[in-house]
């Protein structure tokens, strides 16, 4: 089921000009620090990567993901095998059922009363279907909790580009969308209680290491690593999410077991080895400890908000079995999930917004945030 492509750059305006995605996205007016008008229809849209349902989605899908980036056939088919050894079924669906479940109940607790849809860049439930579902309901403002908590190109811009995509989807024009205008939520990289689920899953991956070795065991951050090239314009300044991402994993010691040391290591590249990413590499990193006469190591994936297949299948089978090689006790902390404490932040980020606080980096992005200008066509001679 291949993914709609359509242009979401204006004919007179390049992608890092004024006005940004935020601005278009919102209706051509920044995004207000003035309350939510009364009366307007307005509506949360969990925005998510997708996933494959059944072995013969699994290609397709890593066709969408990969669509104009020359990846290898070979290469899809080796990641392919991943999603395979789970009947072809991500598990990021049923996690964003679940998140989508204890938005709503939190959402009624909180007494706001707002519906909530669920919609993906790679795969169904498509961003641009979901818009027009939207439209056909009467919506008239969205606010978009995507399901990355950082900055970067593929954690920030695009879903600011899959909100315009499916905008200009509804009338075929970039420079006159349809459907609900939509604001993206803030970057919740340091809310308290994105923070506190995963110090609380940190410490119980703790626990779980033997008592001689737990006070002495090395904790590591993981994050999906990115292009040097992506991480160099990555917020207003540039390296946001490096930053970002080290400032979370701080703070997520910080309460669980302050005083302690902490690695920030990456894992999930995918690129050529002629492209630079971020490095180490969690599996080098694992290495390196155990040649520096570590006995234990605790990971804490940070990066992101979900055991979804890349954290399941890169940590919890490559990093678990290099650690085994290597005669390291081996732990791993869960993600936020539906831990209820990171439910309520994410709940006070959109009350937050519906109140007119201040938009912050991932609601109101400068044009060219994040932005990488495409690499020139290569010589065909």
């Amino acid at each position: 089921m291949p993914r709609a492509i359509v242009d979401i750059t204006p004919a007179d305006q390049r992608p890092d000009q004024d006005p940004s995605l935020a601005v278009r996205n919102n209706g051509g007016v920044e995004p207000s620090t003035a309350p939510a008008p009364a009366g307007r229809r307005e509506a949360l849209l969990l925005l998510s990567f997708g996933g494959p349902e059944g072995h013969d989605d699994v290609m397709p899908f890593l066709e969408n993901v990969t669509r104009g980036r020359g990846i290898p056939r070979e290469r899809l088919e080796e990641v392919a095998e991943h999603y395979h050894h789970f009947d072809g079924v991500s598990p990021i669906n049923d996690q964003n059922k679940a998140l989508i479940a204890a938005l709503e109940a939190e959402l009624r607790s909180a007494g706001i009363d707002l519906p909530v849809y669920w919609g993906n860049r790679n795969w169904a439930p498509y961003v641009e279907d979901v818009w027009q579902q939207m439209a056909d309901d009467g919506i008239q403002h969205a606010y978009v909790l995507a399901t990355s908590a950082y900055a970067s190109f593929s954690g920030c811009r695009q879903y600011h580009e899959d909100i315009a995509r499916a905008r200009a989807s509804l009338t075929g024009s970039a420079a006159a969308p349809g459907g609900p205008t939509a604001e993206k939520l803030p970057h919740y990289f340091d809310a308290e209680g994105f923070v506190r689920a995963n110090a609380d899953a940190l410490v119980e991956a703790l626990a779980h290491i033997p008592a001689e070795l737990r006070d002495g065991a090395r904790l590591v951050a993981t994050a999906h690593s990115i292009p040097d090239s992506m991480a160099a314009v990555a917020g207003p300044q540039g390296h946001a999410y490096e930053a970002e991402l080290t400032e979370t994993a701080r703070r997520v010691v910080q309460m669980a077991v302050p005083g302690r040391d902490f690695d920030l290591v990456w894992q999930s590249r995918s690129g050529p080895p002629s492209v630079p990413w971020l490095e180490p590499d969690v599996n080098d990193h694992l290495k390196a400890l155990a040649a520096a006469g570590e006995k234990a190591v605790v990971l804490f994936p940070v990066g992101f908000v979900s055991d979804h297949l890349e954290v399941i299948w890169d940590l919890d089978n490559e990093a678990r079995e290099t650690a085994a090689e290597l005669g390291l006790a081996f732990g791993r902390a869960a993600t936020a999930g539906t831990h209820p404490d990171f439910v309520t932040s994410l709940v006070g980020l959109l009350a937050e917004r519906r109140a007119g606080g201040e938009p912050r980096l991932g609601t109101n992005c400068p044009a060219s945030c994040c932005f990488t200008p495409p690499r020139p066509p290569r010589p065909t001679a």
